[in-house]
């Protein structure tokens, strides 16, 4: 069901588009999850590890384009805000070609540079042919990938949150049926885990592209190359958006790197609660996702009030929101810790760790909403150096300054008040910064199309 949401009540949308984003983001995890305990229990820790080691490299890798999508979120919702079918069209056309020559280009260099991008991190040699083989098939299937997750995007930023969540819940049903008949029944072993993932993402891509166009939710049409300003618009807005992800990325490397100069039980101790880390920060995420649409398409529209509206509701519902995650993590946080750990000392650490961090839940909520706004406007440039402050010049040098100071505990207060200052600077570019008065589409009407 599309929303448009230049009227109507902002709370009410905020809520009900919100939900089935928080239930994808859910669902997307349980993939990977399921996909790890498959692989853990019927092929043993070297295969495990061979997927680790593989992941790592395909999502450093996949991440650039991924952060396209939020590019495209922008774009989309702006035009849908603007009532511009035309434009619509034209630019869905522009991401689907952009995007297609991308993955296919992703597809095949990282099919050649698989063994050589594992070797550079140091991959053992008795994983390493399980490694590449798993990381080439995930490569030859990355269109699908790109495809369902792009599908999703143009349906949010047309106001639609409900129908993304089909597309996921297929894949991941059929993964989890997939993996140990490819694993076990097919003896493929470890390359039967990487098959039925690109099959369960082909499947969903498949039916995605058809549901779609048969109901007419999105414009779609035969591709033709986009015009130069589109291309233009799209990169202009894309590699920035792009880079963040990469920044992310690479943050979050280097604070493992502290991490791990404190020895084995932090490290796994880390390990664990970064699992738990993943699924409490995904309310936050989604909500930022969702009012990122919502904005974009009020922005599009030209009615700033209504965007600062939907800024403040969501803030007040991701506050909410995460004081009860804070609340439920700082009583059970070791509960949730030995889920995944049995080791005293490692759960021991998991534990303080969540309590710590309990306490800036809600910043880094604040956080994903008011750059999702921001992020509507198209200032992608400005949002990206806003997450090199947040990663490079706060989170990482606080948490080794922290734990320098007062061991491994220090770990999470840095990140905690990491979450805190960066949430104060991107309210004070909220607040005062000129992403206001961005015009992404000036140029549109004197420019041809091809």
């Amino acid at each position: 069901m599309k929303t448009d949401f230049t009227e109507g009540n902002v709370l009410k949308q905020l809520i009900f588009f919100s939900g089935p984003i928080i239930l994808a983001n859910l669902l997307q995890i349980s993939f990977q999850f399921v996909d790890s305990l498959w692989v853990g229990n019927l092929l043993g820790a070297k295969a495990l590890g061979a997927t680790a080691v593989s992941g790592t490299v395909f999502f450093t890798v996949l991440s650039f384009v991924l952060g396209i999508n939020n590019a495209a979120l922008t774009i989309l919702s702006q035009q849908k805000g603007k009532d511009d079918k035309h434009g619509l069209a034209s630019y869905v056309n522009a991401f689907v070609v952009i995007m297609t020559v991308m993955s296919l280009l992703l597809g095949i260099i990282g099919f050649i540079a698989a063994e050589p991008l594992l070797a550079l991190l140091q991959t053992p040699d008795n994983m390493m042919h399980f490694a590449s083989g798993y990381l080439k098939i995930h490569f030859i299937g990355i269109i699908f990938l790109f495809g369902y997750n792009f599908i999703s995007t143009v349906l949010r930023a047309v106001g639609d949150s409900q129908t993304p969540l089909r597309f996921v819940l297929i894949a991941v049903i059929l993964n989890l049926f997939l993996d140990p008949l490819f694993i076990s029944v097919f003896h493929l072993g470890i390359f039967g885990a990487a098959y039925a993932t690109v099959l369960s993402q082909g499947i969903a891509f498949i039916y995605g592209m058809v549901y779609t166009v048969r109901k007419g939710l999105v414009p779609f049409a035969l591709p033709k190359l986009p015009s130069l300003y589109e291309t233009s618009v799209i990169l202009r807005l894309g590699i920035p958006a792009g880079l963040q992800m990469v920044v992310i990325s690479g943050g979050s490397m280097a604070i493992m790197s502290v991490v791990n100069s404190f020895g084995e039980s932090v490290v796994s101790g880390f390990g664990a609660v970064q699992r738990i880390d993943s699924l409490l920060i995904l309310p936050a995420m989604a909500i930022g996702t969702a009012v990122n649409s919502m904005a974009g398409q009020t922005i599009g529209s030209g009615d700033m009030a209504r965007t600062k509206k939907i800024a403040n509701y969501g803030v007040l519902y991701v506050m909410i929101f995460m004081l009860t995650i804070s609340a439920a993590v700082f009583f059970a946080g070791y509960h949730a810790v030995k889920l995944f750990i049995s080791e005293v000392q490692a759960a021991g650490f998991g534990e303080q760790y969540l309590r710590t961090v309990a306490f800036f839940y809600p910043f880094i909520g604040i956080n994903f909403v008011l750059n999702g706004v921001v992020r509507a406007s198209g200032a992608m440039f400005q949002i990206l150096i806003l997450n090199i402050i947040s990663f490079w010049a706060l989170r990482y040098p606080f948490s080794y300054m922290f734990s320098s100071w007062i061991g491994e505990n220090g770990i999470a207060l840095g990140i905690g008040m990491s979450f805190l200052l960066s949430s104060l600077t991107a309210f004070l570019y909220y607040r005062f910064g000129k992403w206001k008065d961005l015009v992404l589409f000036e140029k549109e009407k004197s420019t041809p199309s091809v």
